[in-house]
């Protein structure tokens, strides 16, 4: 890539990946001298299933200037505390995931190594009674966290759920009041700079051409500029990732939505509900060499929680993420930079990370090959995490009704991953690395929920007398309890912003 100032940026594709690119630039650069133009076809259609989002969502609405309020009514959006976890250690056995810790420090000692010793002894009750957002979840309640709280307690995140192609909508608006430029087309073929590689000219199907200094790619899984114009290389791990299909159907909605998603464990993967304002999204996530696909769409169908809208959608893919999402001038965004699968909702945190870290290395919009490397490195590290992470809620799974989860269980992880366990087993304390998507908290969630306990705790902890212990405790797990009780249902807090 040469390193002259870049003066004009092309995006390739909408969707939630290019308008949030867009708005994002257009916001970003708005002192610069700076062209942004997107070009995106009606007769393309978008992927459009990540509806559910984690709490990194709400600092780039903040960043953008979006008004909560407007953002909640434009998209259809409710708000998600967490995700809860059915049948995935067993039938029957439900666990959450919250966005926020277990409890508070004891005498400047992590919570949860002194749950864990009331614990064997009997005297605690279940980890998630001592989380504030579990407890509302528990009991479909929302309030938005409370920034002058004294007590680690009342400490938690957010985030939301929404419709997609609501969501691109609002941010085009947002993006083409900034100056950004839509020109309706499809992109049929490019030039390419001999000498150096880089793409020069995008020819559309209308026989118009477009051209650019800094392309981005939000073409899909098709990877059009990224890998089928600079054969970037793809990683594929589906030797940990299998599950390669989703079927995805929206839903009338019967009832108040909770303010979290559901995944429910099947015979060969799992299903998703994700509960907004006018509907619900629904899928079922599946290895197809361990499950058909009319037998898939059959168990979707049957697990509705009011009529489907319309005929479930196959969406076929492959865990992975491209060698670089950075290469010559080229960048990857969404679907064409990688896919892990939806089971911790970031499809759409991974766009914004990786937004992220473009500006953070072009901030005076000359490309060097060292900030390039750099933010390769960053992904490639930011997606290895995060897919260790879902691989966890395979491997520790227990589950004994088919082969897919017996194969999931008896699988090899990756050392970075075994690394994690062994450590983790040995007296419950964490390995963290750098770019980790999901805090400490949220691994011991995962741990916990599926029965992956320590084999002893922090040696510290027996300093402390049991009995002032667990009076502590109770009071932490009666301040929880009395805080999810004086929250508003969740659709008393909707109907309070959002007035009909």
């Amino acid at each position: 890539m040469a390193t002259k100032r870049i003066e004009k940026i092309t995006i390739v594709g909408g969707g939630t990946a290019g308008w949030m690119a867009a708005a994002t630039l257009s916001k970003h650069y708005r002192e610069q001298p700076l062209k942004i133009q997107l070009v995106e076809s009606e007769q393309i259609g978008t992927v459009g299933v990540g509806e559910a989002t984690v709490p990194g969502i709400i600092r780039l609405n903040q960043y953008l200037g979006i008004n909560e309020r407007d953002f909640i009514a434009a998209t259809g959006a409710t708000f998600k505390l967490g995700i809860e976890f059915s049948g995935w250690r067993k039938t029957g056995e439900h666990f959450f995931h919250p966005f926020a810790d277990f409890g508070a420090p004891i005498s400047n000692l992590p919570f949860f190594p002194c749950w864990l010793k009331l614990q064997r002894e009997g005297r605690a009750a279940p980890l998630q009674e001592y989380c504030l957002s579990a407890a509302m979840a528990r009991a479909n309640r929302f309030a938005q966290p409370d920034d002058r709280a004294t007590t680690p307690l009342a400490l938690y995140s957010y985030a939301y759920h929404f419709d997609a192609g609501r969501y691109a909508r609002f941010l085009r608006d947002y993006a083409e009041a900034r100056g950004v430029e839509r020109i309706e087309g499809k992109v049929v073929d490019l030039r390419q700079n001999p000498d150096s590689g880089d793409i020069e000219t995008l020819y559309l199907e209308s026989g118009s051409t477009l051209d650019g200094d800094l392309f981005i790619d939000c073409s899909g899984f098709r990877g059009l500029l990224i890998e089928e114009a600079l054969k970037t290389g793809y990683e594929d791990w589906r030797h940990w990732l299998p599950v390669d299909t989703a079927l995805a159907v929206q839903s009338e909605r019967d009832s108040t939505p909770p303010p979290y998603t559901r995944a429910s464990a099947t015979a060969a993967g799992w299903r998703w509900r994700i509960p907004l304002q006018h509907r619900s999204g629904n899928g079922h996530v599946f290895s197809s060499a361990h499950m058909k696909l009319e037998q898939a769409g059959e168990d979707l169908l049957r697990n509705l929680d009011g009529p489907a809208l319309a005929e479930p959608r196959p969406i076929r893919f492959t865990a992975g993420m491209r060698k670089k999402f950075w290469h010559k001038n080229c960048v990857a965004l969404g679907l064409a930079s990688g896919f892990i699968e939806p089971l911790e909702s970031t499809s759409i945190s991974l766009i914004q990370t990786g937004i992220e870290k473009l500006l953070q290395f072009l901030p005076d919009l000359v490309p060097e090959p060292t900030k390039i490397r750099e933010a390769n490195r960053l992904n490639r590290e930011e997606y290895e995490r995060l897919r260790d992470f879902i691989i966890l809620h395979y491997k520790l799974n227990g589950r004994d009704d088919s082969d897919f989860w017996r194969e999931m269980r008896a699988m090899p992880v990756p050392d970075s991953l075994q690394a994690k366990l062994e450590t983790f087993r040995e007296d419950g304390r964490m390995l963290m690395y750098e770019q980790e998507s999901f805090s400490e908290a949220s691994w011991i969630a995962i741990y916990n929920g599926l029965g992956y306990r320590p084999q002893r705790y922090l040696a510290e902890v027996d300093k402390l007398d049991t009995e002032q212990l667990a009076q502590v405790f109770e009071k932490m797990r009666r301040a929880v309890a009395a805080g999810a009780e004086s929250a508003p249902t969740h659709g008393e807090f909707l109907a309070q912003l959002i007035p009909d």
